[in-house]
């Protein structure tokens, strides 16, 4: 696998800058949580709602209400949309989605060089039996014409009768395009469309121009996997939303660190677009403070995600992975761990206790919660051991009743240890932080110039314990944690990829296939409401599906690439907007900080801080409470910490 690094999304080169716009509202959509970040210039309004699974443009109204209720003193969806820009959205229904193992039936049709052995030996994680299982046929080779044309449409009618929602045709060899083709008039001609269109039928090469046959087999397979749910909420959300008259069309951030509009984006780059979101935010967040080494932990409710970036650059893999399989795409080198804040806790044999990757999600969420949810979690034991506030939680805004909490920890965790419900409590927490220091490990080299960074609503709770269990001395907490990934998405701009492959390794061919991505690339972005001469345009060759060269702006063809490797050309066009600021720093002033109150946390009272009461250069040791209106963090003893003047908060081990 190659890994590379990006300097702003993905090296493009610098565009105009664009002039200054209306209010940009970034909206993170996570499995339990749903975070709005609205940028006002200067200032930044924030709010979470819960995730509504079942519907979620209900959630996103939801959040947009809310917000305009702190902007305008009462609810007004029209005036916001109305002053808004851009409003760009990531989620990370995708990602749970696969971690869960929730999504639609796929039936698989392989033909050419392409065999089943091939694509199962691509993964170990049983990924292909969750998804396709036994709903695989394989079309013989040495097949022509009509036999050809009645075996595929066999295979068609079998795999749906088998249960398969969605089947995707795979072919290998040198004419994997031409037979793909083929087989697709094959079945438009032998299946009504009315019929065909209630089993979706996709191939491979229309989702992405790969030599590699497993890999872009692979790719079509988790795209749709992927493509059911985001459509139908995507496009409904577009619908609410041009109801209230909204200056421009919702945009979708992506896994590549770019937004694009619905109809515009494919639904596997939209995988981990919220880790992506947090990963831009982290990128900003260590070029400010000058961190070499920072390592991401965005901690939601369904999931915990990390990523590392190293001297200011994030780690993306050219050939992005996905549960352990490699796809076709470039995706930042995301790790999402099936652990958050709504990840059910229970003992398993052995009397050992499990952290997810089941969770509880938002609906019915933690049994503390009161929505109907019975089982255990992380949320419902530090809240047992004092750690949260049912008054001031979720801002609150949600009432959270220990009472139900220790029913479910006493029912799931403490009976079948044999012990009382605050010793189980603790042995959640344990197995919680153990996982997730693990996971941190197991992504990065850990050094003394390592730096936490802890956000998403319960990636400070336990940071301290995460951090000591881990190796790493330092932690930044961002002002905006709980709602950290929406706000990264604010660093992201409009852009688009293009490619495609030469036909002969010559000049002449080369100008010829520059010539059709540039004019791709106009249509395109004129989709988008930009003019080329507006956008930044970056040109790479792809050698034989693995060596990337990067040709610039203006490109001529380079004389020593081999005539013998499959070649193809890709222009990526990137028209600005306007960013997310950072401000502030540490280590000017000093003063002791003021406790706003005191918590009995495990027995112990101790201090509690509320950032926002905290003026630039306050400080003060462990152990102690660090509370914000949608975050809780427990500072242990041995651990000091430090506010700035933007209200992020240092931690750092003494």
């Amino acid at each position: 696998m190659n890994t590379a690094v990006q300097k702003n999304a993905a090296g493009a080169m610098p565009a105009r800058a664009p002039a200054a716009a209306g209010k940009l509202i970034n909206i993170d959509n996570g499995g339990t949580l749903t975070d709005i970040c609205v940028i006002d210039g200067a200032q930044v309004h924030r709010t979470k709602t819960i995730t509504t699974p079942y519907d979620l443009s209900k959630c996103l109204l939801d959040g947009l209400r809310k917000v305009s209720a702190q902007i305008y003193g009462e609810e007004d969806i029209q005036s916001l949309l109305l002053s808004t820009e851009y409003i760009r959205y990531s989620t990370t229904q995708g990602t749970n989605a696969l971690v869960e193992r929730k999504g639609p039936r796929l039936g698989l049709i392989l033909g050419g060089a392409l065999s089943t052995d091939a694509v199962r030996k691509a993964e170990d994680g049983g990924l292909f039996d969750a998804i396709v299982g036994e709903r695989v046929t394989v079309l013989d080779a040495k097949l022509e014409g009509e036999a050809r044309e009645a075996a595929v449409t066999r295979a068609v009618t079998q795999l749906a009768s088998s249960g398969a929602n969605r089947i995707v045709v795979a072919c290998g060899g040198a004419q994997r395009n031409v037979l793909e083709n083929e087989l697709k008039h094959t079945l438009l001609r032998k299946f009504p469309q009315h019929l065909l269109g209630a089993v979706p039928i996709l191939y491979s090469h229309e989702v992405v121009e790969d030599g590699d046959d497993v890999r872009r087999a692979w790719t079509a397979l988790l795209n749709a996997f992927l493509h059911p749910a985001m459509e139908r909420f995507l496009y409904s959300a577009e619908r609410k939303l041009r109801d209230y008259k909204t200056r421009n069309p919702l945009l979708i951030f992506r896994n590549d660190g770019y937004s694009a509009r619905v109809a515009k984006t494919i639904a596997i780059k939209t995988y981990s677009s919220g880790p992506r979101g947090g990963a831009e935010g982290a990128r900003a967040l260590a070029a400010h403070y000058g961190f070499k080494h920072l390592l991401s932990m965005d901690v939601g409710g369904t999931t915990t995600d990390i990523l590392e970036v190293q001297d200011g650059q994030v780690r993306v893999d050219s050939r992005g992975q996905v549960e352990g399989v490699t796809t076709s795409f470039p995706l930042s080198a995301v790790v999402s761990v099936g652990v958050g804040g709504s990840s059910i806790i229970k003992v398993g044999g052995g009397k050992a206790v499990s952290v997810g990757p089941e969770s509880v999600g938002g609906a019915p969420g933690p049994a503390c919660f009161g929505l109907g949810g019975t089982l255990a979690t992380i949320t419902d034991a530090v809240l047992v051991r004092g750690l949260l506030d049912p008054a001031t939680y979720f801002g609150g805004q949600l009432k959270i009743d220990a009472t139900r909490a220790r029913a479910a920890i006493e029912e799931h965790v403490a009976k079948p240890l044999g012990i009382d419900v605050d010793a189980a409590a603790e042995a959640m927490i344990e197995a919680w932080v153990a996982k997730i220091a693990a996971a941190l490990k197991a992504q990065a080299t850990i050094g003394d110039d390592t730096v936490l960074a802890a956000f998403g609503g319960a990636g400070p709770l336990l940071a301290c314990r995460v951090a000591a269990a881990a190796g790493i001395r330092s932690i930044i907490v961002p002002a905006l944690a709980p709602v950290f990934s929406a706000f990264g998405i604010g660093f992201s701009d409009v852009g688009h990829e293009y490619e495609l492959p030469l036909p002969k390794a010559d000049a002449k061919s080369f100008e010829a296939v520059r010539d059709q991505l540039v004019e791709r690339a106009r249509r395109g972005m004129f989709a988008e409401g930009a003019e080329l001469d507006d956008c930044s345009l970056q040109f790479t060759l792809k050698v034989g599906g693995e060596e990337d060269r990067a040709l610039g702006a203006e490109p001529s063809w380079p004389a020593d690439v081999s005539a013998k490797s499959r070649i193809v050309l890709s222009l990526l066009a990137v028209k600005p907007i306007t960013h997310a600021q950072l401000k502030g720093g540490f280590g000017k002033t000093r003063a002791v900080a003021k406790a706003a109150g005191s918590r009995t946390v495990a027995g112990a009272e101790l201090p509690l801080f509320r950032v926002a009461d905290l003026a630039g250069g306050a400080s003060g040791e462990g152990p102690a409470v660090i509370e914000d209106d949608f975050f809780t963090a427990l500072l242990d003893g041995g651990w000091r910490f430090e506010v700035n003047e933007a209200h992020d908060v240092l931690l750092t081990r003494t």
